[in-house]
This record gives structure tokens, sequence and C-alpha cells, in this order.
């Protein structure tokens, strides 16, 4: 069922996330290692910037599951309706709204 509130009610999939992340950082370090036994300096740094910046984004996922269900609703969770006191705004073309003018005719002799 769509309310039309999914963009503020949306649920993440934080565990998916949490170890699509540690996949990461483990490619992410193998990477560094890798690329820095091998000497090629640009790359092992470039796997090492790939390390920190997945590194923080697990630690923001984290911190996001240990916040609890506040932030991260469970399935016991129903979804947010939205409120029923916003004013009207009608569907369909705004009044000032004019149809296409039609093509012109093909005027051949």
């Amino acid at each position: 069922m769509r309310t039309g509130s999914e963009p503020t009610t949306a649920r993440s999939a934080l565990r998916v996330r949490f170890w699509l992340c540690v996949w990461g950082v483990v490619w992410a370090i193998f990477g560094t290692a890798a690329f820095a036994l091998a000497g090629r300096p640009g790359w092992a740094m470039a796997c090492g910037v790939l390390w920190v910046v997945i590194t923080i984004d697990l630690a923001m996922v984290l911190r996001h599951i240990r916040q609890g269900p506040h932030y991260q609703p469970g399935h016991d969770v129903p979804p947010y309706f939205p409120p029923e006191n916003r004013p009207y705004r009608p569907q369909g073309p705004p009044t000032d709204y004019r149809p296409p003018r039609p093509p012109p005719e093909d005027r051949r002799p």
C-alpha cells in the first residue's frame, strides 16, 4: 500500500549494508596490501582511501543499528501515514492550462 509518504518513512536494510561494508573492508585491505607488495603505490593509495571511506560508512551503519527501532523501524512497526490536516491540493492540470494547438495541416496542391 502506497501512502505518499515513502521518502520520509522509508526503511533501510542496515544489516545488508553492514555485511556489504564488511565485505568491502576485507577486499580493500586485501587490495591495499596486494598493490603495496606489487610495487603499485597509486593503486595501493586508491584502495587505502576506499578502505577509509568504507570504514566510515561501517561506523555510521553500526551507529544507526545501535540507535534502535526509533531510527530503524523493524517489521513490527507499522508504516506512518501522512497527516490528515494537509491543505487540499486539487489533482489535475492547473486552471490556466490550455491544450496544445494541433499541428498545421499539410496543404499540398
